[in-house]
């Protein structure tokens, strides 16, 4: 067997140790054991995966120690390639895991390499601790559970404009054309794009919905209210009601992981013809890594609330415009 027979057989084997791992951390009935949202799987199988492609190759791949880091990246993008085909995860998801998968996967080479370069018998054991590892760990993990945290994103923007015009592009926000949408990262990750919010009253209690397309609804109630100047509602999203297609299920609003709790808008007048808009929110995440899964929400929350920023601010100074002309 030749070298590039071997190499391909290692990475046809590694696949399938990823797709067994993921096949087991994902059924629902060990959901108390295994978990996909577990730092144990976010690190243990990628580091697998990369220690098992390398472990198997023919002995002069490790002499290239750049090559024994990038191969894993093989059977890591032709696992994500399966997973979307099969719709075992979803794009969104992915694409925030895979700079942890890659980095970890090309870890595991360099681990491999290390221990193959050593020659030794009693190192070749040590590839059966990295790829049981991960199911002595996840209970434990489990026992532990996850540490729920909340999180604020801030937002804010400008308006040339008059506080009258921009509270009534704030409290109610007619329908938003696709042109008007900036918010291109989220609408990469697949992200529904908010459609338009209704107001029933401008005071405490009265009730808001916030509608996004693919059939995501907030329904808010506001809790706090001075005319021109603030208005704080809380933020509800049933799952249940939100379509399977929408979001993924690992990130869908107001399920087991991910939640958005409130949202406040404040505006303060800066001088004569500007006034600042600020947008900022509170959202939950429970998981084992918060503090990696709370960079992403972070980045995802600011670019849909600077969208709804950027759309109320050229609405506003679009009024005052045609005012000036006429």
């Amino acid at each position: 067997m030749n070298r590039n027979q071997r190499l391909l057989i290692s990475i046809l084997i590694a696949v399938a140790f990823a797709l067994v791992v993921r096949g087991i951390f994902g059924i629902h009935n060990l959901e108390g054991i295994y978990s996909v949202m577990t730092v144990t799987f976010l690190l243990g199988l990628p580091f697998g995966v990369g220690y098992l492609t390398i472990y198997l190759c023919k002995d002069d791949v490790v002499e290239n120690s750049a090559a024994t880091f990038f191969i894993p990246f093989i059977p890591i993008f032709i696992f994500f390639l399966i997973t979307l085909f099969l719709n075992i995860e979803g794009l969104a998801c992915w694409l925030m895991i895979l700079p942890i998968f890659l980095i970890l996967s090309g870890l595991g080479g360099i681990t491999a390499r290390h221990f193959k370069l050593k020659k030794r018998d009693k190192n070749k054991g040590f590839v059966y601790v990295v790829l049981l590892l991960p199911f002595f760990l996840a209970p434990i993990e489990k026992m532990i559970g996850a540490i729920p945290g909340t999180y604020k994103a801030y937002t804010e923007i400008d308006i040339h404009a008059t506080k009258d015009q921009i509270w009534k592009n704030v409290t109610r926000v007619r329908a938003i054309d696709q042109k008007q949408d900036s918010a291109a990262f989220t609408r990469f990750l697949g992200f529904p794009r908010p459609i338009k919010a209704e107001l029933d009253k401008e005071a405490v209690g009265g009730k808001r919905k916030a509608i996004f397309d693919k059939g995501l609804v907030f329904d808010e109630v506001v809790t706090a209210y001075q005319p021109l100047q603030s208005m704080t509602f809380t933020i509800h999203a049933n799952p249940y009601d939100i379509p399977s297609t929408t979001m993924d299920k690992h990130i869908v609003i107001g399920g087991e992981f991910f939640d958005v709790l409130n949202g406040t808008y404040q505006l303060e007048q800066i001088d004569t013809h500007t006034c600042k808009l600020r947008l900022f929110s509170t959202f939950k995440l429970s998981t084992t890594f918060n503090f990696y899964a709370g960079i992403w929400a972070s980045w995802i929350m600011k670019d849909i609330q600077q969208n709804i920023l950027k759309v109320i601010k050229e609405r506003s100074e679009l009024k005052i415009s045609a005012v000036s002309v006429n």
